[in-house]
């Protein structure tokens, strides 16, 4: 009877204990509360995270009454529990620098810390610049080269490492946005005003997000409806009869459910010839783009879900300053382009964290798109329809402890294109592209000075059949207040040679594809290797915080694609690769805080890109070897009702580039087989009268370069020498703009909400 008593009373000793909860505070040396500190019973996988106030509470563990507590940049500490409430003071070690960066909102951040090599774009990079569109909104970044496509439709392409957007994954919120369809135009339909931050990640990404980055990834967050203000209003004008409009109106309908509606126009009216060439130094035009965004966010029970439904209308003309649409369309009365797009996008993503382990979660993430282009170019015509479906569901969880965590999923991508080519031939590549995908990425972090990634995924593609991507990233911080970080990968591709290389119809060169016995136009799907080296060195210079950055980067192609505009000045060859093709790159980057609001940036650039072509082992064309990036900034203080002058200057210098081969072509009609080199200046001033109301001036292209030969035999575009895509600089000259922005913010402070992050926020 003793001994059933006796047992009886354990049994309920260790429930009562096993169900006690443990509640508690994490703070820094300061005071201050590190939210999502991880605390977990040892030797254990039972844990939690610490709230935006430092908070947790947990249920007593049967197994241990040790805690362990652990924040990167500080000491992990072990901790015998007594009592049901207890207060835990994190001692920071070599990553204070990290934090002050963060809390100093640095317009752009390197973390020491992060296993891939990323930068974080925050609004505060964004709006030293106009930043109308996202194609514009990297003029203040050394990372990411812009460039324009042609002297006809005014396009920007951006690059990294050497290799054109094609090569990058450019996603919306971890969701792949800009691809296919939308390759040469994408970039220009996100407004800059929509996005909350860009995140560039050099070298192989994630296998998360699909196989096809090669160079790098691109990703941009858009507003949170659960963060936003009431209403947001940007007005915009520029000296070539630019005028644009964005409002943002946010309603919170409860704790949990918030949505807001973004507008935006565009109108380009002014018919502008400043190289005196004869056409348009860039396309005059409209767009209509709006975006209703709809969130639900519950903490307590776990749940956070997004969903997007976007329509976009943009329309664009070209060509000859006297071309009339109505009369000369499809003529050789005068030369002339019109393109024509309309996109329709619905997405959803939803998260459920499990409330007793936040380190474990689901995400799944949905998105449909359907993108239809129109357009002619001269007397060739272009059209696509591209109607996608993206799904991706993965699981976030632990191995044993917080220190081994690990991403598992499947993806399934499909694509239906309606294309229709009419240059020297008339066809159509209609088509169906579908791929499922299972991928696992494994991540460890000893909380201190080394970390990993690696991961791997096999897909099974129509075209591009069954195959393995696998990518590693290393990150080891060898002393204090630096990083080295390693990565290699491999990236597979379904080159979309139309719609990438759209340029090319603003000429009269006759296309040919030299292969047939491929799946994707007769080509071989493009398959490249990534590897790269970076290193980061913060420190103090005169008393001065200061940064170097030192990254080197290789892309070796098995296969690729290759664009031959050397061949001859009146054809475009399109084939499989045969020799080799690559991609160096070598960056370094300084910056220093000169005084306080005062930093300077500067970088320099070296390429190496290559390409076997049938004249031979040639540099890319239109790729300048070395490119030099100088950034001023400085702000003054703020004053009560938070008056302020900021201040923005950059300079970019391009080296010579190489010239396609023109020497077959009369004399009149030959270009230089390199470009000159020249450098731009932009600047911006923005006076900032209250916290809801400023005004901003500035100017591109200061400087005043012109390329005056940009358009070869410009004085008869339907001649055979005709050619508009040998465009290595700026057109129109030095153009200024001015704007203004108002806000109308919550009555009480705008404290952002702490937000779940199952499906890649």
């Amino acid at each position: 009877m003793f001994k059933n008593i006796a047992f009886l009373l354990f049994f309920v000793s260790q429930f009562i204990y096993s169900q006690e909860t443990i509640k508690g505070i994490v703070t820094d040396e300061n005071n201050q509360p590190l939210l999502g500190a991880n605390v977990f019973w040892f030797n254990t996988a039972i844990g939690t995270t610490t709230d935006g106030n430092g908070n947790f509470s947990i249920k007593k563990s049967p197994e241990t009454t040790f805690l362990v507590v652990s924040y990167i940049g500080f000491e992990t500490k072990k901790i015998e529990i007594t009592s049901s409430t207890i207060s835990v003071v994190l001692k920071e070690v070599n990553t204070l620098k990290e934090v002050t960066i963060t809390k100093t909102k640095k317009g752009t951040e390197h973390s020491l810390y992060k296993v891939q090599n990323v930068q974080v774009m925050g609004q505060k990079e964004l709006l030293k610049a106009a930043c109308c569109n996202l194609s514009e909104s990297f003029s203040t970044n050394p990372s990411i080269d812009v460039n324009f496509s042609d002297a006809v439709t005014g396009n920007r392409q951006i690059k990294m490492l050497g290799l054109t957007s094609p090569y990058i994954l450019i996603a919306e919120e971890n969701i792949p946005s800009v691809r296919g369809a939308s390759q040469a135009y994408g970039l220009s339909f996100v407004p800059g005003t929509w996005v909350e931050s860009i995140q560039i990640t050099k070298g192989a990404g994630s296998v998360i997000n699909g196989y096809e980055s090669i160079s790098g990834q691109i990703n941009y967050e858009v507003l949170k409806p659960s963060n936003d203000i009431p209403f947001f209003l940007n007005a915009y004008a520029s000296q070539d009869e630019r005028y644009e409009i964005n409002t943002h109106f946010n309603n919170k309908f409860s704790d949990k459910l918030s949505s807001t509606l973004f507008l935006h126009g565009n109108t380009r009216v002014g018919k502008n010839d400043m190289n005196d060439d004869g056409f348009l130094d860039g396309p005059i035009g409209k767009q209509v783009n709006i975006l209703n965004r709809w969130q639900y966010n519950d903490a307590e029970n776990g749940i956070v879900s997004f969903l997007n439904v976007r329509y976009m209308n943009d329309e664009k003309q070209a060509g000859e300053m006297s071309f009339n649409p109505d009369t000369d369309r499809l003529t050789t009365n005068a030369w002339g382009s019109e393109i024509n797009t309309e996109k329709i996008e619905i997405s959803n993503k939803t998260g459920y964290v499990f409330p007793d382990m936040p380190y474990q979660s689901f995400g799944f993430q949905n998105s449909f798109q359907s993108h239809k282009q129109d357009s002619y170019f001269g007397l060739s015509q272009y059209d696509i329809q591209q109607k996608s479906f993206y799904s991706n569901l993965l699981f976030n969880s632990i191995i044993n402890n917080t220190k081994n965590k690990f991403t598992t999923g499947l993806n399934f991508t499909y694509d239906d294109y309606n294309e229709f080519v009419n240059v020297n031939f008339n066809r159509d590549f209609s088509r169906i592209d579908n791929s499922v995908g299972a991928f696992f990425e494994y991540t460890y972090d000893n909380t201190d000075n080394f970390s990993l990634v690696a991961g791997a995924r096999v897909d099974n593609h129509n075209r591009l059949g069954t195959f393995i991507t696998p990518r590693l990233h290393i990150r080891y911080n060898p002393w204090k207040e630096a990083v080295i970080r390693a990565s290699a990968g491999r990236g597979k591709r379904a080159a979309n040679i139309f719609a990438e290389n759209q340029q090319l119809f603003a000429s009269n060169r006759s296309f040919s594809i030299l292969n047939t016995d491929g799946k994707l136009y007769g080509l071989n799907p493009e398959i490249a290797w990534n590897y790269g080296l970076s290193f980061i060195q913060k420190f103090k210079l005169a008393g001065k915080d200061a940064e170097v950055i030192l990254d080197y980067y290789r892309t070796d192609f098995q296969n690729q694609a290759v664009v031959d505009v050397d061949h001859s000045p009146q054809e475009v060859l399109f084939y499989n690769l045969e020799g080799n093709s690559f991609a160096n790159s070598f960056q370094a980057e300084f910056s220093i805080d000169l005084m306080t609001h005062l930093t300077f940036k500067t970088a320099y650039k070296y390429y190496d890109v290559q390409t076997q072509f049938t004249r031979g082992q040639l540099e890319r064309p239109l790729q300048a070897k070395h490119r030099v990036f100088g950034n001023l900034a400085y702000e003054t203080h703020i004053k009560d009702k938070g008056q302020q002058w900021k201040f923005d200057v950059t300079y970019n210098w391009l080296g010579e580039q190489r010239l396609p081969y023109t020497q077959s072509n009369p004399v009149q009609y030959r270009l230089d087989g390199y470009a000159p080199a020249f450098g731009t200046l932009n600047a911006q001033i923005t006076r900032t009268f209250s916290s809801t109301f400023e005004v901003y001036i500035g100017g591109e292209n200061m400087t005043n370069y012109k390329q005056m030969n940009g358009i070869v035999q410009n004085e008869n575009p339907f001649g055979t020498y005709f050619d508009s895509s040998m465009i290595y600089a700026p057109t129109f000259g030095a153009m200024y703009y001015a704007g203004l922005r108002f806000k109308i913010k919550d009555k009480k402070e705008n404290h952002k909400i702490e937000e779940l992050n199952p499906i890649g926020e």
